[in-house]
Parts: structure tokens; C-alpha cells; sequence
């Protein structure tokens, strides 16, 4: 079930509409909570504990099972439209499946992730942004298979930036095979844009075909710290959504700017790159570069408001 942006727009309206009968359900008997949530992730969840509580009181209180069957019938509806949405996206947890699976989680196991993506990006999107849901819902599924691969699919748990450049690397390699072109793990990390030496720890964790295939070394991974440098889906749903639909906005960004959020990102072609890889290469720190980063994406996420309003 593809969905057009106009039907894209009206399903969510439609679970806002829900939710806000919901709300209204749970208000009427004093049960709303003192605080909903800054996020919409929070919302939704306040949402669901309020009228979970409100049917839990109703069992002692009959007085109540109104005003809770209401609640629960919104609150059902709320999430009938939570499903009818994702799935209109359905096709991009298959297509991220394919492009990741047999790396470290099958095609099958990671489309199931992108489904857990796309009912987490169904809950969270907020028509008011203009952008459109399957941009957003691309990001929340690659953030779970992405998560799933950390977790689920090897007992030594790798890090989300390893896993990034693992996927990296795999397709570094596929284009030198296609091209019939002999490589060694230096090439690789050359492609890559990261040191020989971190490209071998990497190769050690998942088999990748190779013309330059060693032999078990007993390599590590060693000590390494979680990679904190991958970007949230939210960030990069406002980002792509500049890049690829209101080019202007992202024109006006400086120089500098726009370095960063393309090479941090992996958009237009760039492949995706760490903080301090970006900092090295512009001469800045890390924290300096996250510092530009944060206040570009506020920029961009201002401007895609003004021209949805």
C-alpha cells in the first residue's frame, strides 16, 4: 500500500485526531498525567499508560467504563492508523533488508527490524514538519536493523559506527569485484576513508569476499567505545529532507556547514563519516564539529517549518 503525500498527510491527521479523543476520554474523569511529554515518542507513550490506568480504575470503579471504553476505542483507532501508515512504507524495510542482510543478520531477521522501524517512525512523525513519511521512516528503519546488528547478530556486540563502516567496506568491495580489479585490506580502508589497521579489526568480526582473503590471524576487535557519532534518524530525516527536496535551504548554509552535515550524513554521494574524521580533515575538534552540526540542522529544521507553514 503505497500512499501519495496527500494520503500520507491524511492518515496522520487521522491518528492525531485519535489520539486527541483519546486524551479527551482520560481527561474527562481527572486521569490525565501531570506531564505528556516533551517528544512526541513521549506523548504516545503517556497516552498509552494514561488510558491502560484508566481501564485498570474502571474495573473497580464502574463508574468509569465509559469514559474507558471511549479511551480505548480512540486509543485502538490511534493505533489502527499507526499500522496503516508504516506499512505504506513497507517496501523501504525490504529494500534496507536487502542491501544489509547476510552481513550479520539474514535478509529475513532485518526486515522484521524495519517493520519495529517503521511502527517506531509511525508513532513518532509529525505531519506539521512537511516532510514527507517515507523520508523520515527510511532513517527510523535503518536505526533499528542498524541496532539489531549491534545486539542480535553476533555475541561480540559491535558498535553502530562499526556496523556503518562494515557496510562500507562490504560495498567497497563488491564495486572492485565488479570491476574485476585485485585489492588488498589497504584499498579497502582507502575507500572507506579509515586506517588499514581499523579496516583488519573489522574484516576480523564478518567474513567480506575478498581477491586479498587472509588466513585467521587471530586479529581482535580490542577495546573499543561505543560509537557515539551516529547520527539520530530524526537529524537525518531534516537533513535529507533539505538536501533533496529544498536544495536553497541547504545553499545557504556556509561552506563549512555544509561539509560537515553532507560527509557526517553520507549524503549526495559522500560516504558516511565520523565526527573526528570530519574534524581531522577541517581541521577542528570533534566537539567543535558536533557544535556546527547542531546548530545547522536547528537552522534547517526552522526553515522546513516556515515553509510548511
Amino acid at each position: 500500500m503505497r500512499l501519495n503525500v496527500e494520503e500520507e498527510q491524511s492518515i496522520a491527521f487521522a491518528i492525531r485526531d485519535a489520539e486527541k479523543a483519546a486524551w479527551d476520554a482520560v481527561a474527562a474523569v481527572g486521569s490525565r498525567p501531570p506531564n505528556k511529554g516533551r517528544t512526541r515518542a513521549a506523548q504516545v507513550r503517556a497516552l498509552e499508560i494514561a488510558v491502560e490506568q484508566l481501564m485498570l480504575r474502571s474495573f473497580k470503579e464502574p463508574a468509569l467504563k465509559p469514559a474507558a471504553n471511549a479511551a480505548r476505542r480512540a486509543w485502538n483507532e490511534a493505533e489502527t492508523q499507526h499500522w496503516n501508515l508504516a506499512m505504506s512504507a513497507e517496501r523501504i524495510a525490504r529494500g534496507e533488508a536487502k542491501k544489509l542482510g547476510g552481513m550479520l543478520l539474514s535478509q529475513e531477521d532485518l526486515e522484521q527490524e524495519g517493520h519495529i522501524g517503521l511502527l517506531r517512525a509511525a508513532r513518532r512523525f509529525d505531519p506539521d514538519l512537511g516532510i514527507r513519511f517515507s523520508t523520515y521512516a527510511r532513517w527510523w528503519v535503518r536505526a533499528q536493523m542498524t541496532r539489531a546488528m549491534e545486539t542480535s547478530g553476533r555475541t561480540i556486540r559491535v558498535p553502530g559506527g562499526a556496523v556503518e563502516q562494515l557496510r562500507n567496506l562490504r560495498n567497497a568491495a563488491e564495486r572492485f569485484e565488479r570491476a574485476q580489479v585485485d585489492y588488498k585490506v589497504e584499498d579497502l580502508a582507502a575507500e572507506v576513508g579509515i586506517e588499514p589497521e581499523r579496516a583488519r579489526e573489522l574484516l576480523s568480526i564478518v567474513t567480506v569476499t575478498s581477491s586479498d582473503q587472509e588466513d585467521d590471524d587471530g586479529l581482535r576487535l580490542g577495546d573499543q567505545l561505543e560509537d557515539k557519532d551516529t547520527p539520530s534518524p530524526d537529524d537525518v530525516a531534516v537533513v535529507a529532507d533539505a538536501v533533496e527536496r529544498i536544495q536553497s535551504m541547504v545553499d545557504e548554509l556556509s561552506d563549512r556547514e555544509r561539509f560537515i552535515l553532507l560527509h557526517h550524513f553520507g549524503l549526495l554521494g559522500h560516504e558516511p563519516r565520523t565526527m573526528a574524521e570530519i574534524g581531522k580533515t577541517i581541521g577542528l575538534s570533534r566537539e567543535r564539529v558536533r557544535q556546527i552540526e547542531r546548530a545547522a540542522i536547528e537552522r534547517l529544521r526552522v526553515q522546513l517549518n516556515q515553509a510548511a507553514a
